[in-house]
């Protein structure tokens, strides 16, 4: 998993409540359980209109938003089913970091166990970061470290993570990962339990 320190990036404006995860990535999109080339699927039906084409009203179809890094978004981001496509196919598009209010339980941890950082700012705070999200010339910069997430006018806001979260993120590494960590540990538990019960094998 990659590793997520800092982020200075344009952001893209969703302000939409209760997306759920079918509408972030539909369920035609789920048969495989490969994380690439999920982005052809995100907002499926947002960003394309039934003959096939481009949306041009969708906020990511916009010149001003091409490459953006962070989503700005309604509350109860991540709602409905629990698919880990969702976080998969956010971040095969090149999104790192979703803002909002809330977030759905099951979508805000499989962003953790992904690499996608899901920030959560006061209503009020999103809002005001919504208005300021206007194209590439809107410069936001997020500094996990420091829990801050600077704004395209300088205002500086302090964001909360749970420490263990935090740290995955910061250093990469998701559940197999950290398990991986502790190999040493692991082996000679196994060696012991070998001597203790060898009729097991």
């Amino acid at each position: 998993m990659k590793k997520f320190t800092k982020l200075a990036a344009h952001a893209a404006p969703l302000p939409v409540a209760n997306i759920d995860t079918d509408q972030i990535i539909p369920k035609q999109f789920l048969s495989t359980v490969e994380r690439t080339g999920l982005s052809r699927g995100l907002f499926f039906d947002m960003r394309f209109l039934p003959d096939g084409s481009p949306n041009p009203e969708f906020v990511l179809n916009k010149p001003a938003f091409a490459g953006a890094k962070i989503l700005i978004a309604g509350p109860n981001f991540g709602c409905g089913s629990s698919r880990e496509h969702a976080p998969w196919a956010l971040l095969d598009y090149g999104i790192e970091c979703v803002i909002s209010a809330s977030f759905a339980d099951i979508f805000y941890n499989n962003c953790f166990k992904n690499g996608v950082l899901p920030l959560v700012l006061d209503a009020g705070q999103v809002d005001a970061l919504i208005n300021q999200a206007n194209g590439q010339n809107a410069r936001f910069e997020i500094d996990l470290a420091a829990q801050t997430l600077t704004g395209p006018d300088g205002k500086i806001y302090h964001f909360e993570i749970d420490p263990g979260r935090k740290k995955s993120l910061l250093e990469g590494l998701d559940e197999i990962g950290q398990s991986l960590m502790q190999q040493d540990q692991i082996a000679e538990h196994e060696h012991k339990r070998k001597l203790m019960t060898p009729w097991l094998g």
